[in-house]
């Protein structure tokens, strides 16, 4: 073999090398990503049972029901709302009326199941992506 055919030959394999290494980390992140929707947008997508996502917009006035460990409670982006269940801790500044984002996953019954709840951390702070929403269904109030 001569030396010129040995270097095409590691440059092919050194390529083919590559190529399976980018598809392993591709496909490593897509199974890692996490996409955003609004209640609306959970309605208006058919998104599988047990994809898990983050669910954003505003806690329902009136709809926070304890029980034990469990929590259900509604969010709302005015348009549509969707009924959360999450098992644990919720965080301090977690109240109804206020903005959150729930990670999680749709049950067979369509509800909610969270994995994770966070809150605004302080009174001019809304998510961006809840915020958007929200502008996006024309009940945006700007702050004075």
């Amino acid at each position: 073999m001569t030396p010129k055919r040995r270097r095409l030959w590691l440059l092919v394999g050194s390529l083919a090398v590559l190529g399976v290494a980018a598809t392993l980390v591709l496909t490593a992140l897509n199974d890692n990503l996490v996409f955003f929707y609004s209640p609306s947008q959970v309605a208006e997508k058919s998104i599988p049972p047990e994809r898990r996502f983050r669910l954003g917009g505003l806690v329902e006035m009136g709809s926070v029901k304890k029980n034990g460990p469990e929590t259900r409670f509604t969010v709302t982006d005015t348009h549509k709302t969707i009924s959360v269940v999450y098992r644990g801790l919720l965080p301090d500044l977690f109240r109804e009326g206020q903005g959150v984002i729930a990670e999680g996953s749709l049950g067979p019954d369509g509800v909610f199941v969270a994995r994770e709840v966070l809150a605004k951390h302080d009174e001019n702070y809304m998510p961006p992506e809840v915020a958007k929403a929200i502008k996006d269904a024309g009940q945006w109030k700007e702050r004075k």
